[in-house]
């Protein structure tokens, strides 16, 4: 056997050996499912931001007020994150556990975060974010 076929049998030892190690098989499950309990608590919120009456609102508020000030507000969905864009502001809507959060941004450097209240005027938080 040459030293090549040595040293890769080796490396497959070694690696069979990770793959059964029970202390991180464990730590791979205890990793998952908290993805997967965090996950199932942010879904409620998510699915409020992604198709609730306040979006659409707060985006047709976001366009006029935006119209009105000479600003084109772009928006994107980055998963189940709404992200708005206007001149050097930005705004990312991120569910949360705990319901919905703003963050505030302006010329990339974070100013703010609060929690958004879906109930709320989409209107008026528009106008806040835009004109404040």
């Amino acid at each position: 056997m040459s030293y090549l076929d040595s040293l890769e049998n080796n490396l497959n030892a070694l690696e069979r050996i990770e793959e059964k190690d029970p202390e991180q098989l464990r730590r791979d499950a205890a990793a998952r499912e908290s993805e997967r309990s965090l996950a199932l608590r942010i879904a409620p919120h998510a699915e409020a931001l992604r198709n609730g009456e306040f979006t659409s609102q707060f985006l047709t508020a976001c366009r006029t007020v935006g119209h009105g000030l000479r600003m084109l507000v772009r928006f994107t969905w980055l998963e189940n994150t709404l992200r708005l864009e206007a001149k050097d502001k930005k705004l990312e809507l991120q569910p949360v556990p705990e319901g919905i959060q703003a963050v505030f941004f302006v010329a990339g450097e974070q100013t703010a975060t609060e929690m958004l209240d879906l109930q709320g005027d989409p209107a008026a938080f528009a106008r806040r974010w835009l004109e404040g």
